[in-house]
């Protein structure tokens, strides 16, 4: 669809455009938003001024409970909450869970370590029940897609060794940048045709403009031992895809409990392309069971 369409690639067009073309993505091939009782924006402080946030729920009011601190995609340039609007609302239903959505700080214009720094902020407040909330949290449950699953496996690890107010219960992080991708047979393999693009993946890398020996750029080069339940999902025919493998075992080598999903036969960015990819709803529907597990098991 993108080919006949004539789409230049982000790499080509550069980051404003490449916004623009996401959340036009977005709007032609994603699934349309539940109806909740409670979407409101709100923000909080952060290291740089207040970072804009949204809170999901399904219910009006609920009594104590986790929370899902959700933390999007783009490859740390494009993406906000308004392109992960949908996706947010189906965890927010599914998991009956209050969700709060992360706009954090992006590159070029903000690089490494504006982004991290933002997550663990964001995080740190939600983890103390703010009045703005109106929901006392008992845990947090952090995930997100692509570069967010990189960020949510840097703030995981950020408050795992320091701790929050509450501890992170379980983390989810979705087709994760863990380790250096350019080295993985994946890489090579899915490099071209499938939505996301080596080039893409270079150009995206170029702005973030992060140190690869950072365990906040690179969570694996650093201590991962005092992870918690993890959720691990990829896509089969991902660029990224080795190295969520790669994380994964990693987890399972230093003995924490974890759940890896591979999706076979699907691409990157399958969780807001469910209206295209009808089989994406399929798969999310099963991440988000294992999710709901884990949660069931910790909270």
């Amino acid at each position: 669809m993108l080919e006949a369409m004539g789409g230049k690639g982000v790499d080509e067009v550069g980051a404003i455009e490449g916004r623009t073309q996401m959340k036009t993505l977005g709007a032609l091939a994603e699934s349309p938003p539940r109806n909740l009782a409670v979407i409101k924006d709100l923000s909080c402080p952060g290291p740089a001024g207040d970072i804009p946030l949204r809170l999901y729920d399904a219910k009006k009011e609920r009594g104590p409970s986790p929370c899902v601190v959700f933390i999007h995609g783009g490859g740390f340039v494009i993406g906000d909450r308004d392109v992960y609007n949908s996706l947010c609302t189906e965890i927010a239903s599914r998991l009956d869970l209050p969700v709060v959505s992360v706009e954090y700080r992006l590159a070029p214009e903000h690089p490494f370590p504006a982004a991290p720094d933002d997550c663990e902020a964001a995080a740190r407040w939600i983890a103390t029940s703010p009045e703005a909330l109106d929901r006392e949290i008992t845990g947090l449950v952090i995930t997100g897609d692509s570069a967010g699953g990189n960020l949510t496996i840097v703030t995981t690890n950020q408050l795992a060794n320091d701790p929050a107010q509450v501890p992170v219960i379980v983390q989810a992080p979705i087709y994760p940048v863990a380790n250096d991708v350019s080295q993985h047979k994946s890489y090579a393999d899915f490099a071209e045709g499938f939505l996301l693009t080596g080039a893409a993946m270079g150009w995206f890398t170029e702005q973030y403009a992060a140190d690869p020996k950072d365990p906040r750029n690179m969570p694996m080069v650093g201590d991962c031992s005092n992870t918690p339940p993890t959720v691990v999902c990829t896509a089969g025919l991902d660029p990224l895809r080795d190295s969520g493998r790669d994380y994964a075992a990693h987890l399972v080598q230093q003995g924490t409990e974890v759940v890896y999903l591979e999706f076979p036969g699907i691409i990157h960015g399958f969780t807001t392309l469910r209206k295209a990819m009808p089989s994406g709803q399929k798969d999310l529907d099963a991440f988000l069971d294992a999710v709901e597990m884990m949660v069931e098991r910790y909270k």
